[in-house]
């Protein structure tokens, strides 16, 4: 039997370091690049293998294979918050990169078994970076994709199983680790649920704070523009809960999405019933908050405004809150008394352009255009875009040069 000179080895791979280090490297910045959009950042690591782990699967694979193929010589990994980016991952790895080979690792374990999870794939160095640095020894790298969880799992497992000259083998101690890593798993599982429910539960939101917007520029910009066009409304399904056994994450979810179904008269009965259970202070400010916008959006303009000032009672920092208010009292025509709300709103919160746009609209209405022009100034620093307060500045323009 012809054995391997670990010096003629050693020397091969010495060969290639650096430029192995620089490719490394490139490839980081390669992927980092890659996954910058993605919502939840995963973080990125690599490093080339180092001559004994290089060496030691050498050895091993050179019991099957006579020339002994490593793919793994350079290896990289991304670290991300959630199950769902797994697929993100995967996805964009497979856009960017030549993918050779994709490895589901663990997803053959029952639930009695311990190992770690991790997607594995294999991509082709991308030629120009060999051109640019050399040869690194190889021409592929390996990237593993995990939760961090899934990660941290294969960190330990490494060192107690891999690394160790002596396993667990009896079965207390692998019903151990394997209970370690069943609770892993469900932990995973349980962030995604509650990532889901946050990402359903903003969509409701942002459907919802969509129409409160436009309910307003009907209700306050109708008086000073003529033929706006109104958006129309998509809104989600509604389905009506148990309210009278429903949790408070329940309640807020459908409340919102009759919110959404223009269901107004429910979902104020929905936020109700959540401030019946009596939730903790920044909650009840948060339900005060959206049950008036539902009244305002149901017209109910007296019961809107006691809503907004019970929010401002509970957290007096909330900017929205008094910004409500004056709009509400805005659509009342009381102008001076709106003033003063989104003054309060600018002084918790001062780079508001839309509250700066509507107490210029109030100044506007008690024909203080000086005043009202130079709010429209001040939004206009904010947001130079703003084809509405472009317009008003305009109109005021006008009125300053008759007055003048």
């Amino acid at each position: 039997m012809t054995f391997p000179d670990r010096k003629t080895i050693r020397k091969q791979y010495d060969a290639c370091s650096d430029s192995r280090r620089l490719v490394t490297r490139d490839l980081i910045d390669e992927l980092e690049n890659a996954l910058i959009r993605l919502p939840s950042h995963p973080a990125v690591r690599g490093r080339p293998k180092d001559f004994d782990s290089f060496y030691r699967k050498y050895l091993k694979l050179l019991k099957d294979q006579e020339e002994p193929l490593i793919t793994d010589l350079i290896g990289l990994r991304v670290i991300c918050p959630f199950l769902e980016d797994l697929r993100l991952v995967e996805k964009t790895l497979r856009e960017r990169f030549l993918v050779f080979e994709v490895d589901k690792k663990g997803a053959h374990f029952s639930f009695k078994e311990f190992g770690y999870e991790s997607v594995h794939l294999l991509v082709e160095i991308p030629p120009e970076i060999i051109r640019q640095r050399g040869n690194p020894g190889c021409t592929v790298a390996e990237v593993q994709v995990r939760t961090i969880l899934q990660d941290a799992w294969a960190e330990v497992e490494h060192e107690l199983v891999y690394k160790a000259e002596f396993t667990p083998f009896d079965d207390p101690l692998k019903r151990k680790l394997a209970a370690v890593n069943a609770s892993l798993s469900l932990a995973d599982s349980i962030f995604q649920e509650i990532r889901t429910y946050q990402k359903q539960l903003n969509g409701e939101l942002g459907r919802r704070r969509d129409s409160f917007y436009r309910k307003i520029e009907e209700e306050t910009d109708a008086l000073l523009f003529e033929g706006t066009e109104k958006a129309g409304e998509e809104t989600a399904p509604y389905k009506p809960a148990d309210i009278e056994n429903a949790t408070i994450d329940e309640l807020l979810l459908n409340a919102l999405y009759a919110h959404n179904k223009s269901q107004f008269a429910d979902a104020i009965r929905f936020y109700s019933r959540i401030l019946d259970l009596k939730p903790d202070n920044s909650i009840i400010s948060l339900i005060y908050k959206h049950r008036g916008m539902a009244n305002f959006a149901y017209s109910n303009y007296d019961a809107a405004m006691e809503d907004f000032t019970r929010a401002l009672e509970y957290d007096g920092d909330s900017y929205k809150a008094a910004y409500y208010r004056g709009v509400v009292k805005s659509v009342l025509r009381q102008y001076a008394g709106a003033i003063e709300d989104f003054s309060l709103s600018l002084s918790i919160n001062p780079y508001q352009n839309f509250t700066l746009y509507r107490r210029a609209q109030a100044y506007y209405h008690l024909e203080d255009y000086p005043a009202a022009l130079g709010d429209c100034e001040s939004s206009l620093a904010l947001n130079p875009e703003s084809e509405q307060v472009l317009k008003f500045r305009d109109i005021l323009k006008d009125k300053l040069k008759m007055l003048g």
